[in-house]
């Protein structure tokens, strides 16, 4: 069983920056894939970026650039770091691992960029 919990949401300008976390109830170390989706309102659940192994990644085409996936097995903790953010990144941002094919999820994450 894996749980996830994320943090780091919140109100920003557009322009501005936010780092969200997403702590793991044990290491992280044999989870190959994790990342980050999204569902902004009225919308369905996207992926917004992904970190296989130690540093292959892929993201949304909406978000290159300006996001950037990581991961820190010795905390246990994966990040997305998102900067440049838009009104339509708005959206509640949901922690994603792959576990032995068996998919979790967090609890989600509300981010806002409003002026």
């Amino acid at each position: 069983q894996v749980q996830l919990v994320e943090s780091g949401g919140g109100l920003v300008q557009p322009g501005g920056s936010l780092r969200l976390s997403c702590a793991t109830s044990g290491g992280i170390s044999s989870i190959n894939t994790m990342g980050w989706f999204r569902q902004g309102p009225g919308n369905g659940r996207e992926l917004a970026a992904i970190i296989v192994g130690s540093s292959g990644t892929n993201y949304a085409d909406s978000v290159k650039g300006r996001f950037t996936i990581s991961r820190d097995n010795a905390k246990n903790t994966v990040y997305l770091q998102m900067n440049s953010l838009k009104p339509e990144d708005t959206a509640v941002y949901y922690c994603y691992a792959l576990h032995l094919g068996t998919p979790y999820w967090g609890q989600g994450t509300q981010v806002t960029v409003s002026s």
